[in-house]
């Protein structure tokens, strides 16, 4: 063994295309942060129609690579849609969220979608503050939408942004 071997590296990541390959791993996030959680066949189900398309942000620096995050978005009539986007928890705060929502952006623009909508949770105040940063303003809001084990049901809150 190398020296360097004691000692850990911070995961570094690069944007890749979601591919069925990674689903399973994909699953396992939307699981952790949602209670309403996604099946890897129900991502695929999604994934393989013609207007979605998803990113991974997946890791280049470890002999076995985690995927720390995805989106899952897609393009009809002009208008984008983030379906869905997660961060495995160890991950958080790395520039994971900001990285797949620019990658999803970029390929809503390529797809000539004039805008993008999303919907959050209105008590998930790191999302909400990485959507306005993009840009996103809330336009809407659907009471008691998310429904959770322990807890209240929360509204979504809608958000658009202009993407041309």
């Amino acid at each position: 063994m190398a020296l360097t071997d004691y000692f850990v590296r911070k995961a570094e990541f690069d944007v890749f295309a979601l591919e069925a390959e990674h689903l399973a791993q994909a699953a396992a996030i939307h699981k952790q942060r949602f209670s309403a959680h996604w099946s890897d066949g129900e991502l695929h189900r999604l994934l393989v129609q013609d207007t979605v398309f998803g990113f991974i942000a997946g890791q280049v620096n470890a002999s076995r690579p985690a995927i720390g995050g995805f989106v899952l978005a897609r393009v009809a009539a002009g208008e984008a849609e983030i379906l869905t986007i997660g961060v495995d928890p160890r991950y958080e705060r790395h520039g994971l969220g900001w990285r797949l929502m620019r990658a999803a952006l970029r390929e809503a623009r390529d797809k000539a979608a004039d805008s993008m909508f999303l919907e959050v949770d209105e008590t998930n105040l790191a999302a909400i503050g990485l959507y306005r940063k993009l840009g996103f303003a809330k336009v809407g809001e659907r009471r008691a939408y998310y429904q959770h084990a322990n807890r209240a049901p929360t509204a979504a809150l809608v958000m658009r942004l202009d993407l041309d």
